[in-house]
């Protein structure tokens, strides 16, 4: 039976808003997933890069779930934040995205750890996967 209570990094209380870090280089896809997730009441902060989204994480913002593009410009890949965040980070949801893989290609520890969503993707079905990774339904 899949858990109903969210996840929390340490020092967070259960009732506060979830914080989505979406991280995309395409600034009109992220800026549209951004604010689609916050109409639906999420608080949204927004990484370009996942070099980027590594210092979010390691600030004092809290982070409840990464949606990340594979794909970036940059040293750090989906992929390697995915990663990065299972050593550092375990308590922290991850999804990922790319329009050059399918869930069949992600190595067998991200596909273990992260949901997978496939671009072009339906933000309803992006919804849903953080849903999952915040309440455990996954």
């Amino acid at each position: 039976m899949p858990s109903t209570t969210p996840r929390t990094p340490a020092g967070r209380r259960t009732e506060e808003v979830p914080t989505i870090l979406v991280v995309e280089d395409e600034v009109l896809i992220r800026l549209m997933i951004a604010e689609y997730l916050r109409e639906f009441g999420y608080r949204v902060v927004e990484a370009r890069t996942g070099a980027e989204a590594r210092r979010v994480l390691q600030s004092s913002q809290p982070v409840d779930v990464v949606f990340s593009d594979i794909r970036m410009p940059g040293d750090m890949s989906g992929l390697a934040l995915a990663e990065w965040m299972g050593r550092n980070k375990p308590e922290v949801g991850v999804v990922l995205t790319s329009d050059h893989l399918q869930a069949t290609d992600l190595p067998a520890q991200a596909a273990a750890d992260a949901a997978f969503v496939e671009k072009p993707y339906a933000p309803l079905t992006v919804l849903k996967c953080i849903r999952a990774q915040l309440y455990g339904a996954h």
